[in-house]
């Protein structure tokens, strides 16, 4: 059988990194439902400390979805999951992030560096050539063609 996946983030601060990889992959991010958040607080299923405000909207405080603006058929969905603990080693796990034929990763990466990612290095193996940045989080990515 075979299965289908998101992909989590661990995050300081899910909401803000959600609309950061958003406007970085040209995704979205899953709109909140406040009246079923509304509606689990009501039946006592959550509480207030379980949500929190994010730009105007009602959300829970635990996490942040993006998603392909073509579905979840086109791409699998990126959580970021609220932990209390900073990131301290390199990722064992990244997203390589390939533009598409008309863009010039290095004006992606240059846009993504004015958007609060870090430099981090340039690698090169045979043909293929790629930009690591981190996000304003630290979890690394891979810019390439």
């Amino acid at each position: 059988m075979a299965y289908t996946f998101q992909v989590t983030i661990d995050s300081a601060d899910p909401h803000a990194l959600a609309d950061w990889w958003a406007d970085a992959l040209g995704w979205e991010v899953e709109p909140s439902d406040e009246a079923f958040i509304r509606g689990m607080i009501a039946a006592g299923h959550a509480t207030e400390e379980d949500t929190t405000t994010h730009n105007g909207v009602l959300v829970w405080q635990t996490g942040q979805a993006i998603r392909h603006p073509k579905g979840l058929e086109r791409a699998p969905r990126v959580l970021f999951q609220l932990v209390p603990e900073p990131k301290t080693v390199k990722n064992r796990v990244h997203l390589d992030v390939r533009t598409g034929p008309d863009d010039d990763p290095k004006r992606v990466v240059e846009r993504l560096l004015a958007k609060g990612a870090t430099f981090l290095h340039e690698g090169r193996q045979g043909p293929s050539a790629w930009t690591t940045i981190a996000d304003p989080q630290g979890n690394e990515i891979c810019i390439t063609h």
